[in-house]
């Protein structure tokens, strides 16, 4: 079975997902909610879901589950996992997503909060040995769901509230703004949260079938649509996000996307913080952005919400975003419609709204803005279904010895630094970074890379994919 946890939850095929498993898995995190002592037979627990053929099956399983085991099942329906999990937090409710973000459609998975947070690694190995004893336990037949509460209304409202302090009265009037709204649960509070702020608004790419969007490694074919949607409809930006609309994808008035470590970094000083935490994976400039604290943890929001936790023991404004800009609040931060406050797990409405309203209060292209932070250029990419076994292989013999390893960079440079935190980040003598990585959450082998400019930036990822291909286990 690929059923296995990873940076975001569970993650798996969704033929191994349907049926017994979600129960199970769902039951697992209604008993240790149990044992633990964060909920009690009565309490409510919050599911949504995503656009993905077998979401709609899963989530009736999930509901089921957190039913039979004495608790309340609430269907807040196809919400944005953000919106689901502020929701969670402002009420004391845990939650459950049931999404696979960005991986192709033949998978799924779920993602666990608790009452106050998103669950942490050991809070993993707890609901995996309580699934292990679950194994056998018998299973309902299918429900209508006509018997589950319904959420859905108040937990949107509430997170559309939240939106609609965060800028000024017409803050974005002027800007003719692109949704590619392909298959996302946050395509529809997206457009109505930049109409109210003033912006034109124009809907772009809706589709009844999902679409895979990976904003940190996007795809050649994305890249094409954002740069003919820009030029046919005269577009200051265009803005989207993953499948379950907690990373943005946020592109310029040409459709070059704004990578998402920036759009993280724009955020955090849109919002005034003085301490971010951020996976080594993001632009390594951002260290000397003027932070009294930037810490580095290793790939997933499980490490970036331990390092707010961190951050928090000595700084006032704690802001966490990662690679592929989705953006996580520790703290409680003045805006203009009073305070804002902390949402400890991926959000891509924050930096979407961050970026476009910084932009239009310099008056300021989106191009213009990036290149003004004066940051290296970085680029990524992923080689899917690059078996698990193979990526393990590949890490074991470039851990294995410096020679192994500088032998294998050789056609990209000469081999100056290593930095291992989360995979390989090799720093060149010429530097010029590159950074191999097998995905946590999928069989994926990612590269990273930072250069001076897009064009050698392509060319460094272009050739580190070439030896990623060309290895043999």
């Amino acid at each position: 079975m690929s059923l296995k946890f990873g940076t975001s939850g569970l993650r798996g095929l969704s033929v191994d997902l349907k049926g017994r498993p979600s129960y199970v898995y769902a039951s697992a995190f209604a008993v240790f909610l149990l044992r633990s002592g964060l909920a009690k037979v009565g309490d409510r627990v919050l599911v949504a879901y995503d656009f993905r053929e077998s979401s709609p099956a899963i989530a009736a399983n999930v509901l089921a589950a957190v039913r039979d085991h004495g608790l309340v099942a609430v269907d807040c329906g196809l919400i944005p996992t953000p919106a689901l999990a502020f929701y969670g937090f402002q009420t004391g409710a845990a939650s459950m997503m049931v999404t696979g973000s960005h991986i192709p459609a033949d998978r799924n998975g779920i993602k666990f909060y608790l009452p106050d947070g998103e669950i942490a690694k050991p809070d993993e190995l707890a609901i995996l040995a309580i699934a292990n004893e679950l194994h056998d336990i018998a299973i309902p037949a299918p429900s209508a769901g006509t018997d589950f509460d319904n959420g859905s209304g108040e937990a949107t409202s509430l997170f559309l509230r939240r939106n609609q302090s965060l800028l000024a009265t017409n803050a974005l009037a002027g800007m003719r703004v692109g949704n590619y709204q392909h298959s996302t649960v946050a395509r529809d509070m997206l457009s109505e949260i930049l109409r109210y702020y003033g912006a034109e608004v124009v809907d772009l790419g809706r589709s009844t079938d999902f679409i895979p969007v990976d904003t940190e490694a996007v795809s050649q074919a994305t890249l094409d649509l954002l740069k003919a949607w820009a030029g046919e409809h005269s577009l200051d930006a265009i803005i989207s996000a993953d499948g379950d609309g907690d990373r943005p994808l946020i592109a310029d008035e040409y459709g070059e996307p704004v990578s998402g470590d920036l759009c993280g970094l724009i955020a955090a000083r849109f919002l005034g913080a003085d301490a971010i935490v951020t996976p080594i994976t993001s632009n390594s400039g951002i260290d000397r952005g003027g932070f009294a604290q930037v810490i580095r943890t290793r790939v997933g929001s499980p490490y970036v919400i331990a390092g707010m936790q961190d951050a928090l023991n000595g700084s006032a404004g704690v802001v966490g975003f990662e690679a592929n800009g989705g953006t996580l609040t520790a703290s409680t931060f003045a805006v203009a419609g009073g305070d804002l406050l902390p949402l400890p797990t991926r959000d891509s409405f924050l930096p979407i709204l961050a970026v476009l309203s910084s932009a239009r209060a310099a008056g300021l292209t989106l191009s213009d803005l990036k290149a003004g932070l004066g940051l290296p250029v970085t680029a990524a990419d992923r080689l899917e279904n690059y078996a698990t076994e193979r990526s393990t292989a590949l890490m074991a013999k470039l851990r294995g010895s410096e020679e192994q390893l500088r032998q294998f960079v050789e056609p990209l440079g000469e081999l100056a630094g290593i930095d291992e935190t989360d995979g390989l980040r090799v720093a060149l003598s010429s530097g010029k970074i590159v950074h191999f990585r097998p995905s946590g959450n999928a069989p994926e082998m990612r590269c990273y890379v930072e250069d001076t400019n897009a064009e050698s930036a392509r060319r460094l990822l272009d050739d580190g994919l070439r030896l990623l291909r060309e290895f043999r286990a």
